[in-house]
């Protein structure tokens, strides 16, 4: 690799279902460029890219992993992301430092939800996107299906490369831009051949689409198409790299990663016709409140970002790109985030979770070093100029439940592996909640909380129980009462005297509404702060179910004094002494949070959705089409919090994946009676098991 330029670079992100071949497809390529000297399979446990020992206990990825291949004259850094929904975070961040991406399809299963949702980041992140059908070796594959289901949900643009032909229990491969006909070998070395008669069908029924996407990358092989009605070799190898550098054509590959098919053929395509660092020439970096582009200057000062953090039991490794510039093993970098000085004395490759020393890396090559304490996702590192790229935007976490230890006493081991785990996964929010006295974790959903669990006791060592989180609920009253709060205490000397009377009623602040109306000085003035005190004090509490008290107004009109035993603690004490006599008898309530939710859903799906809103005390309150996603609608509802625990979970049963909300909290109102009933005897049960 000591030769390796940014135009030899190929940043590429792999995407997909879950279990459609990603992590094989980085594996093959591996073992064909004599990067491993096995091929590694998920069956077998020995992958190079799916080495956590939670990946090998599952039997899929969790984490993002770096594969780099050398292949002919290229540096091809394949950035392996999960599938799973849970895990999307590492998606994001593979996405942020690749140059285009190549989906990969099980080519039984057709598209799927990973599929679409691949798709969507993709465009979303500006980046040319190829398609690779794998697991061609199925006896069930069926290339014509999948192709035709490729064309019809993401259009004309997606053109064919590789066909497979099964013939006699052989599988070749149609090459439409040569016209040649591929085999390979166990060993994935591909003999090319003449088409024969099949083959030359096969090649017959699908030039024309490819033809077609070809021509439609500009106006002048448009019209020369046109004219000659049909496509030169030259031109059409010209056309393949130019429309997969612009995004205007969707090349189809196919072939079988654990069979070694295609493989060779994708590889030099990719070296070939997929777009360098360079090709897009610019690189989003923050300006004020927005974005602005700047120029990517391969000789120019060494800028880097950190596109993901490992943290694991050994210590921290920072993953990290290139930007610009060139970066040597002598360098000092400032970080824009946080202004520490990091020195940059030992940098690395990473091939799965093997580290390879360097000296240097040439701008566009992604790269690891240890031991960066100020540093995290996210930040940017320049030698003196004041740029921070465009950050990661991460999707929200909106499953969210209570942690605690298994053992008492372990509370702040909790909190140290947490904080390690939150490094290492931006999509992960862990909040310690004084109101209801829990700590709490947010994530993706119940399958990575449940890897949380695991590496808390795998990692820290430390045994941790996840259950459904305590709510901040509210009370407040909707009558009136008026009440007298007297506090006397005599015991020899001095004693205490305050005397209150207080007409409580619904304020419209959301705190305390205090006013005196006290005639005749029955309660003197420097007392009155006391009582305003003692009131709010008090208001910490409610007489429901012990939760803060909201919008409560309070009309100080009478009482009474002692010259000598009245002081501002007897008057604290007497207001609370009203408090509690007052609010029993002003009609009070329970509040619970309430949010507005806005789910994007499929429309077939949409009767489902607003069924199940219904069963969760949720009030429809308008839909709308989607403004990106052709056949989606957006449902805006207004639904309790208490109603959401599970959606995360329940959503992606109703839509297959589909789905998608978010849900924010904006309000409180009042918790209808049987409900607020099982919410009151589940508030004094926590009580006595907090005292």
């Amino acid at each position: 690799m000591a030769d390796i330029t940014t135009n030899n670079i190929r940043n590429i992100v792999l995407m997909g279902h879950g279990g459609s071949g990603k992590t094989s497809l980085a594996e093959t390529a591996l073992f064909l460029s004599k990067g491993t000297d096995r091929l590694g399979k998920i069956t077998d446990g020995n992958t190079v890219c799916d080495y956590d020992p939670e990946e090998k206990k599952r039997g899929f990825s969790l984490n993002l992993s770096l594969a780099p291949v050398m292949w002919k004259d290229c540096k091809i850094n394949f950035i392996d992301t999960p599938g799973f929904l849970d895990f999307q975070g590492d998606v994001y961040s593979g996405i942020r430092v690749a140059d285009s991406a190549v989906i990969t399809l099980d080519g039984k299963a057709g598209v799927e939800v990973g599929t679409e949702l691949a798709w969507d980041r993709a465009s979303e992140a500006g980046i040319p996107r190829v398609f690779f059908i794998n697991k061609c070796d199925d006896p069930e594959a069926n290339f014509d299906r999948v192709f035709e289901q490729l064309r019809d949900q993401f259009g004309s643009e997606v053109c064919p490369i590789l066909v497979p032909h099964k013939k006699g229990g052989k599988t070749t491969f149609v090459n439409l831009i040569e016209l040649k006909s591929y085999s390979f070998d166990a060993k994935g070395v591909r003999t090319e051949s003449d088409l024969d008669t099949e083959e030359q069908a096969i090649a017959d029924q699908y030039k024309e689409a490819l033809d077609e996407a070809l021509a439609a990358t500009s106006e002048e092989l448009m019209e020369k198409y046109f004219e000659e009605g049909e496509i030169a070799h030259e031109d059409a190898v010209e056309a393949l790299h130019h429309g997969i550098v612009d995004g205007s054509i969707v090349p189809v590959f196919s072939g079988s990663a654990t069979n070694l098919w295609g493989v060779t053929y994708l590889l030099d395509t990719i070296c070939t016709s997929f777009p360098t660092p360079l090709s897009n020439a610019t690189e989003k970096i923050i300006d004020g409140d927005g974005l602005k582009e700047i120029a990517v200057e391969p000789d120019g000062e060494c800028r880097v970002f950190v596109f993901k953090s490992i943290s694991d039991s050994f210590g921290k490794q920072t993953l990290f790109k290139v930007m610009n510039g060139t970066l040597t093993n002598d360098l000092t970098l400032t970080n824009r985030t946080s202004g520490a000085a990091e020195k940059f004395g030992h940098i690395y490759t990473l091939r799965g979770n093997k580290q390879t020393e360097v000296t240097s890396l040439c701008c566009g090559d992604i790269g690891m070093i240890t031991k960066l304490v100020n540093t995290n996702t996210n930040d940017t590192l320049t030698v003196s100029s004041d740029v921070q790229y465009a950050k990661i935007s991460f999707p929200h976490p909106y499953m969210t439940m209570a942690i605690l230890p298994a053992a008492k006493g372990d509370e702040d081991k909790i909190s140290t592996g947490l904080a390690r785990l939150l490094e290492e996964d931006p999509t992960l929010v862990y909040e310690n909640n004084p109101e209801t006295k829990q700590m709490t974790i947010s994530g993706m959903g119940d399958m990575q909380l449940a890897v949380v669990v695991s590496r808390m006791k795998d990692r820290y060592k430390t045994s941790v129980l996840l259950e459904t989180p305590r709510l901040a609920y509210r009370e407040t009253i909707k009558g009136t009462a008026d009440v007298q709060g007297r506090h006397k205490k005599q015991s020899g000397g001095s004693g205490q005297f305050g005397d209150v009377k207080i007409r409580f009623s619904h304020g419209d602040d959301e705190g305390l509404t205090f006013v005196t109306s006290v005639v005749g000085g029955t309660v003197p003035k420097n007392f009155y702060p006391a009582v305003e005190k003692g009131l709010q004090e008090a208001m910490q509490k409610g007489v429901l179910a012990g939760y803060p008290v909201v919008n409560l107004k309070a009309d100080l009109y009478d009482g009474s004094y002692h010259p000598v035993d009245s002081n501002e603690i007897s008057f604290k004490l007497a207001a609370r002494l009203a408090y509690k006599a007052g609010l029993p008898q002003a009609k009070p309530i329970l509040l619970e949070p309430v949010g507005t939710l806005k789910v994007c859903v499929p429309e077939s799906l949409v009767g489902d959705v607003m069924g199940d809103l219904n069963k969760r005390r949720g009030s429809v309150l308008g839909m709308n089409p989607h403004e990106r996603k052709s056949g989606y609608t957006v449902v805006e509802a207004s639904v309790p919090k208490a109603e959401m625990m599970d959606y995360v979970i329940s959503l992606r049963a109703m839509t297959q994946g589909r789905g998608s909300f978010e849900f924010e909290v904006d309000r409180y109102e009042e918790v209808p009676g049987a409900v607020a009933q099982k919410v009151i005897a589940e508030a004094k049960n926590n009580m006595d098991e907090d005292e």
